[in-house]
């Protein structure tokens, strides 16, 4: 079920990518962890490359961080990893790599990968999940991504 921007979800149309990436899979490397919204590997058709920034999630407003939870954390930086690619012409569906860095991985992975999902319910992203002993204002996820936009 998707969310509108106003109810702290990423608007559908940033879903719509503007080129044709091409998911790669392959029975010679494991699968994605536990069905995780992730793929393998994604070829990028050539166009502009857009590097978002670690997005951790404060409130732009206040400066504060915007969520207690791991869940409503992973979905605020995604709202700014989606603001940040609309400003740059792209939208979450040209995403090719993300990734997100969890201070307690093992007690935050699942809850981070539901509300990943929802970001990412078309075409999932190749990832990486890396476990940090700290993130910024103290935060509990930070994520980056890279997504390349046909031009």
């Amino acid at each position: 079920m998707r969310r509108d921007a106003a109810a702290g979800g990423v608007p559908d149309f940033l879903e719509t990518p503007l080129m044709a990436n091409r998911i790669v899979r392959t029975d010679e490397a494991p699968a994605p962890v536990a069905g995780a919204p992730y793929s393998q590997a994604v070829a990028a058709v050539p166009g502009e490359v857009v590097w978002v920034s670690g997005q951790v999630p404060v409130d732009p407003a206040t400066g504060a961080l915007g969520a207690d939870d791991v869940a409503g954390q992973t979905r605020l930086c995604l709202r700014h990893v989606a603001a940040v690619l609309a400003a740059a012409g792209a939208g979450m569906g040209d995403v090719v790599k993300t990734t997100v860095y969890l201070t307690d991985l093992a007690g935050d992975f699942a809850p981070m990968n539901s509300a990943y999902a929802e970001a990412f319910a078309a075409t999932a992203p190749a990832r990486a999940t890396v476990g940090v002993a700290a993130l910024p204002l103290g935060a509990r996820v930070e994520i980056e991504a890279v997504a390349v936009v046909a031009r």
